[in-house]
Parts: C-alpha cells; sequence; structure tokens
C-alpha cells in the first residue's frame, strides 16, 4: 500500500508546483504540460522528475556502469565509462538550465536517458550492429532510436512526450551553433519522426526536439565528452595536453575544466531571454576545430581501433546464434534466460507483438555491456575446461 499525504500538504505542494512553472522562462516546459501516451497516476513528484525517477530504476540504466563510452579494452580504471558521460551530461545540462531558468526536471531526466541504446564497444559496436541489421533486413540501427524503444517498447516506462522526444533528439551535429525548438509536437509527430531517424542515411537526422530542455541536453552532450576525452587520452598517453590546436586552446583552454566553463557560460549568454540554445560564432568554430583534432587524435586513432575487427566478428556471431536460438524456441540460450523470460508476462506479450526476430536479437544485443557481451561470446564459441 502506497501512503499519500493529508489533502493540507498536498494542497500545499501542488501550489508550490504551479509557483515553479510560474517562475520559469516563457521558452520553459511547464509541468503542466507534461504529456504521457497512456494516462498514468501522478504522485508528489513533477512530472519530469517522476520520469528521471522510472529511467534510473530502470534494468538498462543499470547496464550503464559497464558500457564503452570512447576507449575500451583499456586497462586503466580513471578513464570514463557511459555512466559517468551520462552524469556528466546532466550536471552540465542542468547548469546551463537554471542559468536560463528552464526545468531542470526535464533536462535530468533527457540528460539520465540519453545514451540508454548505446550497444557494447560504443560507437564502434554501433557501426557493426548496424551492419548486421541490414543484413537482416531491419534497417541501420541508430543508438537514439535505440533508447526511446529501450525505455518505451521493451520496459514501457510510459514516459511524458517531452523526455522520449528530448532523447530522440539528442545528438545534433557537432557544430550546431544555433538550436531551435520545434514547438507544438504531438505522440503522432513523435512516432513519424522516430521513423525517419530510423531510415536516415546519417546518425544527425537533422530532427529538431521539441523543447528548450531538449536543445540543452544536445549541447550539453557534447561540452561533457570534448573536453573529457582529451584528458582521457592524455592519460592513457595518447596525446599531450599541448597538442590540443593552439586556436581552440586560446578560446576554449586546453584543459576539461576551462573547456565546460566557457562553454556553459557561452551557451548562457548567448540564449539568456532568447527561444533558441546558441554558442557565439567564435566559440562555436573553436569548438567544431577542437571536435575534428578529437577525431582524427583521438577517436580514429589506431591504437583505439586495434581489436576492431574481431569485435566485428563477435557481433555477427552473436547475433546469427541467438537468431538461431529464437527461431528453434531454444528456452536455454541467453536471449530467452536473460532477456524474454525476464519480463513479465504482460509486458512480453506487448512487446514481441508485430517483433521479428531479428528484431529481438538486436534490441538484446544492444541492451549488453562489454563484459555481458564478452561473456556471452565465451560460453557460446570457447572450451570450458570440466571434470569428467
Amino acid at each position: 500500500m502506497r501512503r499519500k499525504l493529508s489533502e493540507g500538504i498536498e494542497a500545499a505542494i501542488e501550489r508550490c508546483n504551479e509557483a515553479y512553472d510560474g517562475s520559469l522562462s516563457r521558452y520553459a516546459a511547464k509541468n503542466a504540460d507534461a504529456r504521457r501516451r497512456k494516462p498514468d497516476a501522478e504522485d508528489i513528484r513533477r512530472p519530469y522528475f517522476h520520469d528521471g525517477d522510472r529511467i534510473m530504476h530502470s534494468r538498462a540504466y543499470a547496464r550503464y556502469i559497464d558500457k564503452t563510452q570512447v576507449f575500451y579494452l583499456i586497462k586503466n580504471d580513471h578513464i570514463t565509462h557511459r555512466v559517468l558521460h551520462v552524469q556528466l551530461v546532466s550536471k552540465i545540462a542542468r547548469m546551463i538550465s537554471r542559468g536560463l531558468q528552464l526545468n531542470e526536471d526535464l533536462v535530468e531526466a533527457i540528460a539520465l536517458g540519453h545514451d540508454i541504446g548505446h550497444v557494447p564497444y560504443g560507437h564502434d559496436g554501433e557501426k557493426y550492429l548496424s551492419n548486421v541489421c541490414e543484413k537482416h533486413g531491419i534497417g541501420r540501427f541508430r543508438h537514439n532510436v535505440q533508447s526511446v524503444r529501450a525505455l518505451d517498447r521493451i520496459e514501457g516506462l510510459n514516459l511524458t512526450l517531452q523526455v522520449l522526444d528530448g532523447i530522440l533528439a539528442h545528438n545534433g551535429e557537432a557544430h550546431d551553433t544555433l538550436i531551435k525548438p520545434a514547438f507544438g509536437k504531438s505522440w503522432d509527430t513523435f512516432d513519424k519522426e522516430v521513423e525517419a531517424c530510423q531510415r536516415a542515411l546519417s546518425d544527425h537526422s537533422g530532427i529538431l526536439p521539441m523543447t528548450m530542455e531538449g536543445c540543452v541536453v544536445r549541447v550539453s552532450d557534447t561540452i561533457s565528452f570534448i573536453g573529457r576525452d582529451i584528458e582521457d587520452a592524455i592519460t592513457i598517453g595518447l596525446i599531450a595536453r599541448d597538442e590540443v590546436p593552439k586556436e581552440c586552446a586560446d578560446i576554449l583552454g586546453d584543459n576539461n575544466r576551462d573547456i565546460v566553463n566557457n562553454l556553459v557560460i557561452d551557451a548562457i549568454e548567448n540564449s539568456y531571454g532568447e527561444g533558441h540554445i546558441a554558442l557565439s560564432a567564435e566559440t562555436a568554430a573553436a569548438l567544431k576545430k577542437l571536435r575534428e583534432f578529437n577525431e582524427r587524435r583521438i577517436y580514429n586513432h589506431p591504437g583505439v581501433k586495434s581489436e576492431a575487427g574481431k569485435i566485428e566478428r563477435m557481433f555477427s556471431m552473436l547475433f546469427e546464434t541467438f537468431l538461431d536460438a529464437l527461431e528453434k524456441e531454444d528456452h536455454s540460450s541467453r536471449v530467452y534466460r536473460d532477456y524474454l523470460d525476464v519480463m513479465g508476462k504482460d509486458r512480453r506479450e506487448e512487446y514481441l507483438d508485430g517483433i521479428s526476430d531479428p528484431e529481438v536479437v538486436r534490441d538484446f544485443i544492444a541492451g549488453m555491456t562489454d563484459d555481458y557481451f564478452n561473456d556471452a561470446f565465451r560460453e557460446i564459441f570457447l572450451p570450458t575446461k570440466r571434470r569428467l
């Protein structure tokens, strides 16, 4: 039995919530406007705060703890993993949101859920899984679409439209200088945009968030990793600090602390009182050059890609194995015992309605941590010593 507040205190909290909405910028998303796909009972938590809790208590969120951010198979406990990245995005987005008098509950929920759909081995793993998905006729893999699927279709959390929209539209171009929300979306619009993202030839579909808060998270995503990836690369000896381009360091700084500070301040100063999130032309140009430096010297470094061929074959082999298990209805397979069979009956039936076997395998593999992915491969393909 869930305890309820007394009528007097509940009314007082409701007045506080109304006052909170009234204190926000006229461009902010109001809690009173939150929309869920299905009617749902709310409690003392404001709806976007409630969504943040639902995301944090999801099974998918727990698996952030062992998912790659950039560097995989590196023996160093101090490099960034996906769980830290989403926390950094949340902190930065709330900092900007507070400066612009936007809804902090909404930016936090979007930030916490934005990378739920990332696969083992980060963006490289995403590319390998996408290739296998196309081979089986289910289209490209997009981690932003998968984040929505994980929270909406797989776990059925009934999140608000505003949160799911921000998650879907979080990955924009690195050189965005101004992002203006596409206000006024409906559930029908959102569902069509999910389909458009799935069909897009590029990771950057051109879809814009429906809220200022979604725009903040989109900018904060880049702010959170651009300097942090440099620090990680320095930590493992991939680059030296004095290699950061001088034209970038002069404007943004050459360390994560200064880069985050300067980008946050620039975003607030160029967005305050406006119906958009913007960076100054000078700062945006420096950020674009710094992103190009990271791509060239960090993300595409041969040392980072040394095990790529092996990992790509692992994705293909696991996909085919789990697909075969579904076709044979082999309930001893991990795709049953660790995925389908742990769903409640009603959730499983709703999830499986109209979905193909390759789509089930895609969802299962996408949700794996790096360690689980490796363990599954070892269990299936490598011999094990045993006593006779």
